[in-house]
Parts: structure tokens; sequence; C-alpha cells
């Protein structure tokens, strides 16, 4: 298997980055695949009882991948508050190494088969002053894979995120429309069409998935919903 890592971004907040994301991990590490995962910036973490701010991000992801790396290695830079990294750190008086981030990247890209780099928000969200996400992607030298949320407004937003990432020279790896309610309403039953006039066929259509919960019963779910939801072929090289 070649070695394989992008950055899944998201056109808003909400979106289920981390849902399709997991399901990625959860269907090539069921493969048989090694799989590493990153969310190298996560702000609106709870404390535990000890006060230690949990990342619950980056504990899926860890734990849908079946990734044994530490949850400092995989979130090394956490935040109480829900705001853009940037500004959750410098509130915390905190800066964020965004050289650092790009060395871990690449080191897990060395180590796995798969590599999943999760965002926060999305593509231009600062990470610290004036990088973006967009420019740790450039950076890394990694691909996006866009979620788009299905709910009224995602053509714009997908259209922003896309074309964006096209006109800075950004390779994209594909798009993923993520269910996020049981039942669609009406933009979510007609987006999914224009979409693929627009940008082209989807990698694939992911289903409401309900909870997210670090269960042995939801890992078989989600890995069965990117196994037979996404094009796992073409994610994973």
């Amino acid at each position: 298997m070649l070695q394989r890592s992008f950055l899944v971004t998201g056109t808003d907040t909400g979106v289920g980055k981390t849902t399709v994301a997991c399901a990625i991990a959860a269907a090539a590490a069921a493969r048989g695949c090694r799989v590493g995962v990153l969310k190298p910036l996560e702000t609106g973490c709870r404390p535990d009882p000890r006060g230690v701010l949990i990342p619950e991000d980056a504990e899926n992801l860890r734990y849908f991948s079946g990734c044994r790396e530490s949850i400092d290695a995989v979130c090394p830079y956490r935040f109480a508050e829900p705001l853009a990294p940037s500004v959750a750190a410098l509130r915390d008086g905190h800066e964020i190494e965004v050289d650092a981030i790009v060395d871990r990247i690449k080191d897990f890209r060395r180590r796995f088969d798969l590599t999943i780099v999760e965002g926060a928000g999305g593509l231009l969200v600062p990470i610290w002053q004036d990088t973006t996400f967009a420019d740790l992607a450039d950076q890394a030298e990694l691909p996006l894979l866009i979620v788009v949320g299905n709910k009224l407004g995602a053509i714009n937003h997908a259209q922003l995120t896309a074309g964006w990432a096209r006109a800075v020279g950004l390779e994209t790896v594909g798009y993923v429309v993520n269910s996020l309610q049981e039942k669609d309403d009406l933009a979510a039953r007609t987006n999914i069409d224009v979409l693929a006039d627009l940008l082209g066929p989807p990698l694939g259509i992911m289903p409401w998935m309900g909870p997210i919960t670090r269960t042995p019963e939801v890992r078989t779910k989600l890995a069965a919903a990117g196994a037979h939801s996404l094009a796992m072929s073409a994610l994973m090289g």
C-alpha cells in the first residue's frame, strides 16, 4: 500500500469532519491499514475531574482508527474556549509552533500507511497569527478532503472552499457530503445533484450516524458506513 495522507477540512464548523474522518479511519483499519491520526489543534475542550483538557475529537480519532499514539502526540494543542486556534492560544497565553506541527505530520506520514489530519473549522481558520489551515496543508504537502455539511448554504460554502483551494494551488482529493439530520429537508435532497454538477461527483455521501460514542458497536457501524458509502480506494491511495 502506498503511503497516503490528507487534511480533512470543512465548509463550516459543525459539518461532521470528525464523523467522516472516523468512518474513513475505521474502514481503513478494518482492511488492515495502519492508520495514523492527528488533530493538531482542538478548541472547546472540557476539563476532566483533574482539570486536564480532554480533546473529544482527537480521542474519537484515536479510538476508531486504532492508532496507539499518545493523545499528546495526536493533539498537542488543546484549549478550553471554543474559538479559532490562534485566538484561543493568545487568550490562553500560549504560542503555537506551526513548524513543529508540520514536522509531526511528516513523521506520521513516514510511519503509517494512511495519515488523516483533521483541521478545526474551515480552510481559512487561523492557526497562529496569519497562518491558516490552508497554509498548513501547503507546508505539509497535504491534499484536502472537503467535508460538506448537507444543509441550506452548502452549495455556496462548498464552492468557496473548493474555489479557494484551487486558486492557491492546493491539491484536493475530493469532497464528501455528510448528512446532518436523520431525515433530509428539501435543501439537503437537492444539494447533492447541484454539487455534482458544479464540482463533479462526490467521493461519497455519509448517512446520518447519530451520536458518536467510543464503543465497539459504533466502530463497526462507522467502518461499515465508510466501506459502503465512501470511495475508500480513492481515499487510501
